[in-house]
């Protein structure tokens, strides 16, 4: 395989972006699909945002560009990418420019009621930032909910098992060929 593939899982937070990534990651490693995974928040987290690029975009896409630079120099093909905001259709030129103009992408938008990403949230947010996560995040539904583009995958977490939900993921990508490995 030489076009590069990339699953994109976006989603408010709260919704289980990290979780449901981390899962699908294990579910290709044992039916042996090579792979590559990054958390995309951790691609931009500079403070404070360089200068001309306030919401860190410029900094992120170059750190996307070199990080797939060395996995496709080891001959990766596929990437796993979490972020919020990942499967808008502006985030698509990024991946493009870092892994070619011709890579497949798969965006999958993890959903989330207010009342599970509150609760996802509370339990894990023990700092400052819990007030301002919340209205953010509830923001940030609605912004995807209406700006994805036709194709995404919509997947719905509310009371369901991770490996449930990774299941469904793995099976919109392709990337086992195989129904039964797809439902591990």
């Amino acid at each position: 395989m030489d076009r590069a593939e990339a699953l994109l899982i976006g989603g408010r937070s709260g919704a289980g972006k990290t979780t449901i990534g981390w899962e699908v990651s294990a579910r290709l490693r044992a039916a042996a699909v090579s792979h590559a995974i990054l958390e995309g928040d951790f691609m931009g987290q500079v403070h404070p945002a360089p200068e001309g690029d306030p919401d860190r975009s410029w900094i992120t896409a170059r750190n996307l560009a070199a990080v797939w630079a060395n996995f496709a120099e080891l001959g990766y093909r596929r990437l796993i990418y979490t972020n919020t905001l990942s499967v808008l259709p502006e985030a698509a030129g990024m991946f493009q420019r870092a892994m070619g103009a011709d890579v497949r992408i798969v965006r999958v938008l993890l959903t989330a009621s207010d009342a599970t990403a509150g609760e996802r949230l509370t339990g894990r947010e023990l700092g400052s930032e819990l007030a301002e996560g919340l209205r953010a995040s509830a923001h940030k539904a609605r912004l995807l909910d209406s700006r994805v583009p036709p194709d995404t995958v919509r997947v719905t977490t509310d009371g369901r098992t991770v490996t449930d939900i990774a299941s469904e993921v793995v099976a919109a990508t392709g990337w086992t060929g195989d129904p039964a490995a797809d439902a591990l």
